[in-house]
């Protein structure tokens, strides 16, 4: 699977409501590295959170950006044109 299908298929799951470990992302997914995949998705600009429940296991979830993150965005936009 290429790497855009991929991206984009994880998106369609997390966007679904799936949450999502590491391993299921290599295994559904053929992600060899999860991790990449995840942060090509938050660079898109896709609020990807990782969560750990209370057995332990780290999941991936499509959350919502808070007004601090998203606020915080647009000032580092706004500086960055500045110079």
């Amino acid at each position: 699977l290429g790497d855009v299908y991929k991206r984009q298929s994880v998106l369609t799951a997390l966007k679904n409501g799936s949450e999502l470990t590491s391993a299921q992302l290599k295994s559904k997914f053929k992600a060899g590295n999860p991790q990449a995949v995840i942060q090509s998705l938050r660079f898109a600009g896709y609020p990807v959170y990782l969560n750990t429940t209370k057995t332990g296991a780290r999941k991936y979830r499509l959350g919502s950006a808070s007004r601090a993150v998203i606020a915080a965005g647009y000032k580092a936009m706004a500086s960055a044109s500045r110079s």
